[in-house]
Parts: C-alpha cells; structure tokens; sequence
C-alpha cells in the first residue's frame, strides 16, 4: 500500500535551504519515492491552516518512507534541513 510522507515547512535561511533542495531529491529517489507536490501554490479551503510550504513524496509503502526517512543517505541532507527550516511531518498510508 502506498505511503505519502507530507511537510510542512517554514524557512528560516532560504540561502542555506537551496543546498537541502539539491541534496534531497536523490535521496527520494534512490528509495523509491516520487514528489507528488513541491511548493507549489497552495489555497486555504477550510479553517485557518496557512503553510508556507507544503511538499508530499509517495513510496510504495509506510515502511519504505520511514526507511528513507532515517537513512544514511538522507542524513546529511535532513541535517541541512533542520538547520534551514522548521519541519512538521507525518507519513500516512493511502488507500
């Protein structure tokens, strides 16, 4: 069953924040995953949830994402990342 890792981001050193943008991406895909989102525009449709940035990634299951997720390979990029924004993630299976 897939699974779907979704962030929400708030950068906080954009300048710092293009190095993780480099560095994620082949991490992503070396486990399999795919963007599904990246940044782009998003609208308010109900309530009062007003992210600056939203990015989701799809792997083929919850135990792949969470793999990628505490991988050698995402390490150092996850570090840049928590140096450059504050994170909120959660990864759910679909259906």
């Amino acid at each position: 069953m897939a699974a779907y890792v979704i962030t929400e981001i708030d950068i906080t050193d954009p300048i710092g924040y293009e190095e993780y943008k480099k560095m994620g991406p082949p991490t992503v895909a070396a486990y399999g995953g795919k963007f599904v989102a990246r940044g782009g525009k998003a609208e308010v449709l109900e309530g009062s949830w007003t992210p600056k940035r939203i990015v989701i990634l799809q792997f083929d299951s919850l135990e792949r994402a969470k793999e990628w997720w505490s991988s050698k390979e995402y390490g150092p990029a996850k570090q840049v990342r928590q140096r450059t924004a504050v994170t909120n993630m959660i990864v759910v299976e679909g259906v």
